[in-house]
């Protein structure tokens, strides 16, 4: 086994985190939906899909490092929300939340020397900042519309996509 059993565990926590993460996006993303805000819609939909693939990522690293994969259940997300706001500030603390996590799993690495965990780990660092920073961002245009100008933000969300899904492809590790 190239990673030991605490590093194993933490790393199938955090599985786990990822998974939930992946529904309480799903979650957010229905609640768009339902509200006819079809582009927050399909962010947050997009959303649930990277947080499912990190969580899959997470598998793979484990059993490729001859670990053992234990996925732990998962609570039930949040399905209910006061406002647009209100549903990307959860967005965003969830996101501060998971970096607190990645940043302790990075910690545990390094105290362990484990240097193959830590390179995987760097992936999680990087994206962390971008997710973070564009949930922030996102909330900060929703705060300065408010409710009644979430048009705006829709208008923005599918330029946005457009403009995204016209830039060339961007390779990504496997």
């Amino acid at each position: 086994m190239l990673i030991s059993a605490d590093v194993n565990t933490a790393l199938n926590e955090q599985i786990g985190h990822e998974f939930a993460a992946s529904v309480q996006y799903v979650a957010i993303a229905a609640h768009f939906d339902c509200e006819g805000l079809p582009q927050l819609a399909r962010h947050f939909y997009r959303q649930a899909v990277e947080e499912r693939d990190h969580a899959m990522r997470f598998v793979k690293y484990i059993v490729d490092a001859d670990g053992r994969v234990e996925i732990p259940a998962i609570p039930a997300p949040r399905a209910r929300f006061a406002s647009a706001e209100d549903a990307v500030q959860l967005s965003l603390e969830n996101e501060m939340t998971v970096t607190k996590q990645i940043n302790a799993l990075m910690d545990l690495a390094i105290k362990r020397n484990d240097h193959i965990t830590r390179n995987f780990l760097e992936w999680f660092i990087n994206e962390q900042l971008e997710e973070v920073s564009s949930m922030d961002t996102l909330l900060r245009m929703i705060r300065r519309a408010g409710e009644k100008g979430l048009l705006f933000v829709e208008s923005y969300l599918a330029q946005h996509r457009k403009v995204h899904d016209d830039a060339p492809p961007v390779e990504q590790e496997s």
